[in-house]
């Protein structure tokens, strides 16, 4: 059977608030301490570099954007997913900072949307056609999971760049 979130180990307790409020800094950082010129330089052969996974970012944020406004507003509403790998392939065409930018848009906008909520819409249900049955609020906390997920490799990427004295 398949988690309805499947980054829900990720959270390990924290606020998702919290964690969705922080991120847009933290990848700020992050673009910062790799320079541009480490932003196209995948981890890996076959991996996303650090501007794809902001790309990636950006793209799930504004998914998760109408997943949100979508579950509020009708009735035992079916998510419709969608192929990140197929998404990325148009990846080429942005910029990390133009990525970074939408996102922080996109998110401080779902932050407003999701500050003003009573809790009891947190409870909303919804069907992910891949995931099944899941509330309102495992949006929100798969959203902070998945946050935690790319700045762990984001992280991860920075470590490897980073210059060595």
């Amino acid at each position: 059977m398949t988690q309805a979130n499947p980054y829900a180990r990720n959270l390990n307790g924290e606020d998702p608030l919290k964690v969705l409020a922080a991120t847009p800094r933290k990848i700020e950082k992050l673009i910062e301490d790799l320079g541009s010129e480490r932003m196209d330089q995948p981890p890996a052969p076959g991996k996303w570099s650090s501007r794809e996974i902001v790309c990636h970012l950006a793209d799930t944020e504004l998914a998760f954007s109408f997943r949100l406004r979508q579950t509020l507003a009708e009735e035992d509403h079916v998510i419709q997913p969608f192929d990140q790998e197929k998404w990325a392939a148009n990846y080429a065409a942005y910029d990390a900072r133009e990525a970074l930018t939408l996102f922080c848009a996109a998110r401080n906008w779902n932050l407003a949307l999701l500050r003003s909520l009573p809790p009891e819409l947190h409870d909303r249900t919804v069907t992910h056609p891949e995931r099944g049955a899941m509330t309102f609020w495992t949006i929100v906390e798969t959203m902070a999971g998945h946050d935690l997920n790319h700045l762990v490799q984001l992280q991860a990427i920075a470590k490897n760049f980073a210059p060595t004295h």
